[in-house]
């Protein structure tokens, strides 16, 4: 990343919320569940699948946290009701994590069995690094209790995932590898571009070798290819991995992989809170950063 694109994405704090959102809105599926159905749709008449993700974290109060645990609920209700081809995804933090580790895992429990009895599937996302450790000892005790319904995230950008697959290894785990997007320290994360990407592709290889599924979360070209030689290498079927993007990103990308005989699957987040979702998002592409800060101060974007 250049030191102007640093430059552009540490300014994004200063813009007006409102023109976030104008340039956030094609990255969430609007505010209702409703809303979400109606663009899931639109993905599977692409011949792509989805996750459910609702926009929310860092919940501080015990109440909310089991509100948001209750919407989760209905949402494998209405997967099952419209027939959809779709799974849900969670963010500890916004279920309890930062107010308690043993009712964020309670409220974990709830929807796993809610996945395990509407034979769905239920993904863990993994958020900072303070949240590591706690989410993978809930995501132990899902998979002991709930098996292949539940899966889990890692992050390429992470210096312990290699080590974190090795201590999975028993569970034969279902992963999402994704970069990682979070402002993580030097003592924790890879920060060079090229690391992170070949700690990618040599994670995504160690977990086919041991067994395991997975989702490979990118919109890296050089990555996708890199994934789809090492599936040819390994003579992989489609029925043990399957690729995922971000709603509203590169649709040529996800086009391409899908017409290329693989399985794709598109995150779908809908809520109303849904500015450090849109923050994260501008902060991983400064060129749209960069539009951003030139419509707050009344210039043409590029």
């Amino acid at each position: 990343m250049s030191i102007f694109d640093s430059l552009v994405i540490h300014g994004l704090p200063l813009v007006p919320k409102f023109i976030v959102g104008r340039f956030a809105k094609p990255y969430v599926a609007g505010s209702t569940i409703d809303a979400a159905v109606k663009s899931i749709r639109s993905i599977m008449d692409e011949g792509a699948m989805a996750t459910v993700d609702i926009l929310g974290e860092e919940v501080s109060d015990r109440s909310l946290a089991t509100s948001y645990t209750n919407e989760y609920l209905e949402i494998f209700d209405v997967i099952a009701s419209e027939r959809l081809d779709a799974n849900v995804s969670i963010k500890p933090t916004m279920l309890g994590m930062k107010i308690d580790e043993a009712f964020c895992a309670d409220n974990i429990e709830a929807i796993a069995a809610k996945a395990q009895a509407t034979d769905n599937f239920l993904r863990i996302d993994m958020e900072d690094h303070t949240t590591t450790d706690p989410t993978l000892r809930i995501y132990r005790t899902m998979v002991e209790r709930h098996g292949h319904h539940v899966g889990v995230v890692l992050q390429s950008y992470m210096r312990r995932t290699a080590d974190d697959i090795n201590d999975l290894r028993d569970l034969k785990p279902n992963i999402r590898m994704c970069k990682g997007i979070y402002r993580e320290p030097r003592t924790v994360a890879w920060g060079a571009f090229e690391t992170v990407r070949e700690n990618f592709t040599y994670t995504i290889e160690k977990l086919f070798r041991a067994g395991s599924y997975v989702g490979i979360a990118t919109h890296d070209s050089h990555l996708v290819w890199a994934a789809m030689s090492l599936i040819d290498r390994l003579g992989l079927n489609r029925e043990q991995y399957e690729f995922q993007m971000l709603y509203g990103v590169d649709p040529e990308l996800r086009r391409i992989i899908l017409d290329g005989g693989h399985r794709l699957r598109v995150y779908v987040p809908f809520g109303k809170d849904w500015y450090p979702y849109s923050m994260r998002r501008l902060r991983e592409n400064p060129t749209i950063a960069k539009n951003v800060l030139l419509a707050m101060m009344g210039k043409k974007t590029l």
